[in-house]
């Protein structure tokens, strides 16, 4: 059986021909299990009851806790540890903006990427989620904090790309103008540069943003930090991504993680700026946050600044990313697998 959250608009129109149905009921069931109006297959209050008795043995509707919410001094970021049925448990974290709510979501149990600046990755992965279970990850949000999502960032635990076939169901799921109609533009999909999925992901032409965790300009320095720089170079990351901006028309955003010593000098800076030269683009500066097992230090704010300046000064669009969620442990790479079911442990299947 397949979880009813899972199943695209078009199928479930067949299964309703299969079933007997009229196709309007996929309408109602879609919107119903779409929106968080039914966390149940008997809550589906538009239809009848015949046809709740046929879902409940062709299908089934997931469920999510909240174990834990932690939330920042300044009252703008929500951390949520999700724990799901087989007793896995992710993080997602809420962020207020003053134009509204986003919400950076999981795409893995874990990460098997290796970034060295990355909690997620210390455990490795223990599966993928699928659809339902990252569209439950913003009902459970909405419904924990009484937010309305606006945005969705997929780069919390997890690399998005090696879990495409997923990811790519939930962005079409969550857009569908039958179901919670959110735009595609509001979307934006972060990877640290898997070359073959960033091409795949353009020729599908979908309107969602891509972000890519650059971190370095240089490919010894990449390497260092990041596992998959030794499949990919940066020139191979770059043209994928001109490519992606090609097919798509969409802007690309290049994620630069700035470390004491490593990654932080003008003369990086300036290297940089050569690279993305001419691209239509935006580099996101983040001072690196705390994660105490990789043993690097993020940039100051005076370095931060004149980074940004070199930037600046050689027509690079750029911006220092706000800090949000360091006081909760929710800021960038540092969501991790801390919290486990009752019952459960970590992996372990129901």
């Amino acid at each position: 059986m397949k979880d009813l959250r899972s199943i695209e608009y078009d199928d479930l129109r067949l299964l309703m021909e299969e079933l007997g149905e009229k196709p309007y009921r996929a309408d109602q069931i879609f919107l119903a299990v779409h929106t968080g109006k039914a966390d149940t297959i008997d809550a589906i209050n538009a239809i009848p009851k015949t046809l709740k008795e046929k879902l409940k043995e062709n299908t089934f509707l997931s469920s999510v806790t909240v174990l834990k919410r932690q939330t920042s001094e300044d009252g703008h970021t929500d951390k949520l540890a999700i724990s799901f049925e087989d007793g896995n448990v992710i993080e997602s974290v809420v962020m207020e903006y003053f134009y509204g709510t986003s919400l950076c979501i999981s795409s893995q149990v874990g990460c098997r990427m290796g970034c060295r600046f990355c909690a997620s990755t210390i455990d490795g992965v223990a599966r993928n989620l699928s659809p339902s279970e990252m569209l439950l990850q913003v009902l459970a949000s909405e419904r924990e904090t009484g937010k309305r999502i606006n945005r969705i960032v997929i780069m919390g635990m997890g690399e998005p790309l090696d879990n495409m076939d997923n990811v790519v169901t939930f962005i079409r799921l969550i857009t569908h103008p039958k179901g919670r109609n959110m735009s595609q533009r509001d979307i934006t999909l972060s990877t640290c540069g898997l070359v073959p999925g960033i091409m795949k992901l353009a020729d599908m032409k979908l309107q969602v943003n891509l972000a890519l965790s650059l971190h370095a300009a240089d490919d010894g320095v990449r390497k260092s930090l990041m596992p998959i720089a030794n499949a990919y170079t940066i020139r191979e990351c770059l043209d994928a991504c001109d490519y992606y901006f090609t097919k798509t028309g969409r802007r690309i955003s290049y994620e630069y993680a700035l470390f004491s010593g490593i990654n932080d000098s003008v003369a990086d800076a300036r290297s940089l700026s050569k690279l993305l030269k001419g691209r239509n683009c935006h580099v996101n500066l983040i001072r690196a946050n705390d994660v105490k097992e990789s043993g690097l230090t993020g940039s100051s704010r005076d370095a931060a600044m004149a980074f940004e300046k070199e930037l600046e000064k050689n027509g690079i669009n750029v911006t220092i990313r706000r800090r949000m969620g360091r006081t909760v442990d929710g800021a960038c790479g540092q969501l991790r697998r801390r919290v486990i079911a009752p019952g459960f442990l970590p992996g372990e299947r129901s």
